[in-house]
């Protein structure tokens, strides 16, 4: 178990595999420069980020914006999107008295990239869910903007093992930078 203050962002698994120099630059020296791209990024997520919008459709309450954390493995992050679909063999969530199936989607501004930068980062959202939850979430999604494609990601044992193998990575040398 992590105590909160150790805990790594989740998005820096995400930098971390896509490029190590930016990720350097972002969660060990905090530089952060603004250019077009993270601009136009931000503007995208403007509705994906807000946690104040809510939807409710048919069987599906779609969140954004949701806070999670792990405990276990010592990250934390914000879900841009989680989609919580009505199914009896889901979790219980009394805030809406009803059993639902949970998914996170991650929202990208480019488009689906060759490496797994991005399905890591959705499958450490979705371990940090399912401990929060008390659940198992075998399926999670990434849509990118510029393709406007919601591509369907499962979270198999395969993915949970190298998961876990990067963090390993990860958490020594951000603990040996810091």
């Amino acid at each position: 178990m992590y105590k909160e203050e150790d805990y790594l962002m989740i998005s820096g698994i995400q930098h971390f595999l896509f490029c190590r120099r930016q990720w350097a630059l972002i969660h060990i020296e905090q530089l952060w420069e603004e250019n077009y791209l993270t601009i136009e990024g931000q503007n995208l997520h403007r509705k994906v980020d807000n946690p104040y919008l809510k939807e409710k459709r048919k069987e599906k309450i779609t969140v954004r914006g949701l806070p999670i954390h792990s405990s276990s493995l010592g990250l934390t992050g914000i879900c841009d999107v989680v989609e919580f679909s009505a199914n009896r063999a889901g979790v219980y969530l009394p805030i809406y008295d009803g059993y639902y199936s949970i998914k996170p989607v991650e929202y990208k501004h480019g488009k689906e990239k060759l490496d797994l930068s991005d399905e890591m980062q959705l499958t450490a959202q979705a371990l940090c869910l399912e401990e929060m939850m008390v659940t198992d979430i075998p399926e999670a999604s990434l849509f990118y903007f510029e393709t406007r494609q919601k591509i369907p990601v499962l979270i198999d044992e395969s993915k949970r093992n190298i998961l876990k193998e990067l963090y390993k990575l990860y958490e020594d040398v951000s603990r040996e930078a810091s």
